[in-house]
């Protein structure tokens, strides 16, 4: 079947429409078909764990401020008269540390029944002489005893007190298999915390940890010198 040349002309244009209307709407699909792949990545980010990253130590083994007993055992043997030097620093270091990190009281505790209880008795004097001489008020030093073993020989007089400490959960705990750990690609459950002991432990301040310090006073003179060295185009550093 043959068809004129005017019918041909005629429907070039209708097969044009056609096929740009079609290309519209495949057009139209994919757009429509990117932002719905898009948007559930996007609702999926949040609802997805992936179990390949570990888990994070210092939340299983976090820092916190509590209470603690600090103590220190003063060795005294039987036929001891005086406290050695080297004890006597053990001691003013102890009383160092006790009034930086605390306002109440400290207790010096002798043994009672232990074959050095008297001397241990006789060293209470120097002890507290020792104490006070490195600042401690002797209002807050209580002398109490405690009741020792009596086949101990060298039963210590045990000096005490409680501060705010820095401090992380106990170490050495081991409550998983090590294996199936190992295997889900996670942290052990002892991972990092010897590492936050240690870090604990060189906290001067525990308040640091709560809030920051209020800045020091500026050295106004050493500002001044500075600031006309600059101005002068010198070196401003010190000698």
């Amino acid at each position: 079947m043959k068809h004129s040349a005017r019918q041909v002309r005629e429907s070039r244009p209708a097969m044009a429409s056609a096929r740009h209307s079609f290309q519209r709407f495949v057009l139209g699909s994919l757009v429509l078909g990117t932002v719905a792949v898009l948007s559930g990545c996007g609702s999926m980010k949040d609802q997805t764990t992936t179990s390949a990253i570990p888990d994070d130590y210092r939340t299983r083994h976090p820092i916190m401020l509590s209470e603690v007993e600090h103590s220190l055992d003063v060795p005294v043997a039987s036929g001891d008269h005086r406290l050695t030097v080297s004890v006597q620093d053990s001691i003013a270091g102890f009383a160092a540390d006790y009034l930086a990190a605390s306002t109440g009281t400290i207790q010096v505790m002798i043994p009672h029944g232990a074959p050095n209880s008297g001397a241990a008795s006789g060293m209470r004097k120097q002890i507290r002489q020792v104490l006070t001489a490195r600042g401690v008020p002797s209002n807050r030093i209580i002398e109490t005893t405690y009741q020792a073993d009596a086949n101990s020989n060298a039963a210590p007089v045990r000096l005490s007190y409680v501060a705010i400490t820095a401090m992380t959960n106990p170490c050495g705990e081991w409550p998983e298999d090590l294996q199936e750990s190992t295997f889900s690609n996670k942290n052990y459950h002892n991972f990092g915390c010897a590492t936050q002991s240690n870090l604990a432990a060189q906290i001067a301040n525990p308040m640091d940890l709560v809030t920051p310090r209020d800045m020091a006073p500026i050295d106004a003179t050493r500002r001044s010198q500075v600031i006309g060295l600059y101005r002068k185009g010198s070196d401003t550093s010190t000698q």
